[in-house]
């Protein structure tokens, strides 16, 4: 989602220095990680059908086979999700005084339709390019990466001051499922204890030609949660209507959170990210986020801002109707309505105060309101810490010169939110990158540039080596 939000960036004014280099020949070590990989991808891990629990499964294999003793290998699942499993590694460190650092990938996936793709979803294929299958991207290209950089420590014998964690978990794709990350936190939080995390969420935009503009970390998310709407009528015969139709109030009620504006709304990211980022503009745009930076009361800056979709949806919470459903007859006046209503909350607001601000909004109590997830955490923004931030921006200079690291705040949610409530703060990682349309993320086709994948491979296992270190 980050990535989204940095569509409308000048291209002139990022392309020094990042132009691409033709693709090369894989090098012995990204051929045994394309292995990895492949298993990775090519189990199913739907929550329909798949099982995370066997993905674990293989890759705590792979750990093993590298020299992970069985005490440093951790599967858990519950009983009553048996299929929901993951699996928490632990490389441990020699220092007495640094906290574990932990490395966080889902390794769920998007339910993927063969009947819809061009290509059998759950079978990687190189193709022009680049590799195509659901999760190449999302997150299995960042579980790979890590559970490859253990095994790549292990064998060259590398021994880190800091702890290292890995916790590949399942749930993150699907809202209400059972989730690994939220059941470690609050059932063995002593497992993945850490100074920091790294997760999905960072990473770099393209041209789409292969010339990468820009890098992100991620520094703070969303919080998702879903709201159901409900308004119910005594109904009656269609050939006389009357006016207290729950359609009718539904449509209303509809109508007035869709004409709701969440207040405006800045943190140390999204401020920095609107100063930087609008400097890398020579648009009008740019020049009105600088402005709105610098203060957040300027009406006509906002207003030029909230043009973009993606800045307005970094300045505020939102929430949008996304599905409705109601009637039980086609000649019978409706009995009950209801609608789905996605709120994506600003960090630091709760799933309360957005429901009484739509109830509000609504202004009308026939309307029921209640929340899909309970007891959600509140999503916290972890520090602009330079001692995590300055290694990847250090590194950034070096594996894609000329480009900038900019901090920056997900419209979207990950499980980082589940880690930052119980004290760990979590940030997306740069490294790897992605086209302009997203590369069919959530989508058909979805696919990764393998030169992007192998580059942010190399990042990523020098920025976990350095982090390791310190």
């Amino acid at each position: 989602m980050i990535r989204k939000s940095l569509t409308t960036l000048t291209a002139a004014a990022l392309l020094a220095g990042s132009a691409a280099a033709q693709d090369a020949p894989p090098r012995p070590d990204q051929l045994e990680f394309r292995g990895l990989y492949k298993e990775l991808v090519e189990t199913n891990t739907t929550l329909s059908a798949g099982s995370c629990t066997l993905a674990a499964e293989r890759m705590a294999a792979r750990l093993k086979a590298a020299g992970f003793a069985e005490d440093q290998l951790v599967l858990f699942s519950v009983p009553e999700h048996p299929r929901d499993g993951g699996l928490v590694a632990i490389l441990p460190g020699s220092s007495k005084k640094l906290k574990p650092m932990l490395l966080l990938a889902h390794i769920d996936v998007v339910e993927a339709n063969r009947a819809d793709w061009e290509r059998d979803p759950f079978t990687l294929i190189e193709e022009n390019g680049y590799f195509y299958a659901r999760g190449t991207a999302d997150d299995k290209a960042q579980a790979a990466i890590w559970t490859d950089t253990l095994i790549r420590f292990a064998k060259e014998g590398f021994k880190p001051k800091r702890t290292i964690k890995l916790a590949l978990t399942c749930g993150e794709e699907a809202s209400g499922a059972f989730n690994g990350a939220e059941w470690l936190a609050n059932n063995r939080r002593e497992l993945i204890d850490a100074e920091f995390a790294l997760n999905e969420g960072g990473g770099g935009r393209s041209d789409g030609k292969g010339n990468v503009l820009v890098q992100t970390v991620q520094v703070g998310e969303k919080a998702y949660q879903d709201f159901t709407l409900t308004v119910t009528n005594p109904g009656g015969h269609s050939s006389q209507p009357v006016p207290d139709n729950a359609i009718y109030a539904m449509s209303q009620a509809l109508e007035r959170v869709g004409g709701y504006e969440f207040p405006l709304e800045f943190n140390d990211t999204t401020r920095a990210f609107f100063a930087k980022a609008g400097a890398m503009r020579h648009d009008e745009t740019g020049a009105a986020m600088i402005a709105l930076a610098a203060n957040p009361e300027d009406k006509a800056a906002e207003a030029t801002v909230n043009k973009d979709k993606m800045l307005h949806s970094l300045l505020r919470t939102t929430c949008v109707a996304t599905m409705i459903k109601g009637g039980h007859a086609k000649n019978a006046l409706p009995q009950s309505v209801s609608a789905n209503v996605n709120c994506r909350m600003f960090p630091g607001r709760s799933a309360e105060e957005t429901q009484a601000a739509l109830a509000a909004a609504i202004g009308n109590p026939a309307i029921h309101i209640e929340r899909d997830v309970k007891d959600k955490p509140i999503a916290k923004v972890p520090p602009l810490d330079p001692r995590v931030i300055g290694p990847m921006e250090v590194l950034v200079a070096k594996h894609f010169p000329g480009v900038p690291a900019i901090p920056a705040m997900s419209t979207g949610a990950t499980d980082a939110v589940y880690l930052g409530a119980v004290g760990i703060p979590t940030y997306g990682a740069p490294g790897l990158w992605n086209d302009p349309d997203g590369n069919g993320t959530h989508g058909l086709n979805e696919r990764i540039r393998v030169r992007a994948l192998m580059e942010g491979r190399d990042y990523l296992y020098d920025l976990v080596k350095v982090l390791s270190g310190k």
